[in-house]
């Protein structure tokens, strides 16, 4: 089976980590996927795509087009590629009105599957054939490893604490104004706030690793990759009630969904803290797993609706000769 991924090439690292490692988990004796980037940002970058992609499709034959977020799948529906997969991936399904009235349209010209990240995703669309499927986490990138030693390359001091912000704080959803209200009323000289900007994808485990909290305090998100890379690392979490995290972290010591209220953050933020002091880890690599939420097992499931999407193609396809 030949796959083509059409997605947003303009990330800091191309291609962006999340779509990457989704594509290689993928890929096996059976399946190849292969990519098309869309390079440049805005309107003009985008339509101009358009005439390329409907050339390489023409040249390369693919058994499936999967676009990811929803402007690469106007692309795609635009070039009139099928059969046509999409993944929504959060922030394209939190718009407004006039948003979700272009992907309903586009879901019903040519949109042959619908791929959301979270059941709260789901609802907020509110469209029948859709496929919760989270994206899964590499358990062989993403464990628990030494505290010390991963804070010792990043050169943190050992006799702080350290808290992750785990985002990049120029994206406005993230929140970042937040976490740095919550982490101020910490008042303790102690306590160290570090953040994600262009951490290439091999260090983030070196990242997540070190530190003694992994904080998101995002305003939305669809299932947030970095939170279930914490889990994988066995790390405390502190985060608001965003996507798919109640469900995630449910159940589990030392992690903490909070409100948006930075007084309620800094409650958990410090709770997270003396749960890491005492006790170190967190049980989330086996809720990962408890989950089916390992990239092995998400890419099964992927696979499967592809399957299920030619078998409806061909189907139609059969009833138009006739």
């Amino acid at each position: 089976m030949k796959i083509l991924f059409v997605c947003s090439g303009n990330s800091a690292f191309g291609i962006s980590p999340i779509t990457k490692n989704q594509g290689d988990s993928i890929n096996n004796s059976d399946v190849v996927v292969s990519y098309f980037p869309i390079i440049g940002k805005g309107l003009f970058n985008y339509l101009k795509n358009i005439f390329l992609l409907k050339k390489h499709v023409s040249i390369n034959k693919y058994d499936i087009i999967h676009a990811h977020y929803s402007s690469s799948a106007f692309v795609a529906a635009l070039a009139n590629t099928k059969p046509l997969v999409v993944s929504l991936m959060g922030s394209d399904v939190q718009g407004n009105y006039l948003s979700k009235l272009v992907i309903k349209f586009f879901y019903k010209l040519s949109w042959n599957k619908i791929i959301v990240k979270s059941n709260r995703m789901h609802n907020c669309l509110g469209f029948k054939d859709i496929s919760v499927v989270p994206n899964g986490v590499n358990l062989n990138v993403f464990y628990s490893m030494d505290k010390r030693e991963c804070q010792k390359q990043l050169g943190w001091d050992y006799d702080k604490k350290h808290i992750l912000f785990a985002a990049n704080p120029s994206r406005p959803e993230k929140n970042f104004r937040l976490a740095k209200q919550a982490f101020s009323i910490l008042n303790n000289g102690n306590i160290v706030l570090h953040f994600l900007n262009n951490v290439s994808p091999e260090r983030m485990p070196l990242w997540i690793n070190s530190a003694d909290v992994v904080m998101l305090v995002s305003l939305w998100e669809g299932s947030p990759n970095v939170i279930k890379e914490a889990m994988a690392c066995n790390r405390p979490i502190v985060s608001t009630d965003v996507g798919d995290v109640s469900w995630l972290l449910d159940g589990m010591d030392g992690c903490h969904i909070t409100s948006f209220d930075p007084e309620n953050i800094a409650k958990s933020l410090k709770l997270s803290l003396r749960f890491s002091e005492n006790k170190g880890l967190t049980q989330g690599r086996e809720k990962i797993i408890e989950l089916g939420l390992d990239s092995k097992t998400t890419a099964k499931r992927i696979i499967s609706l592809y399957k299920l999407v030619l078998g409806f193609s061909k189907k139609k396809m059969s009833k138009t000769k006739n």
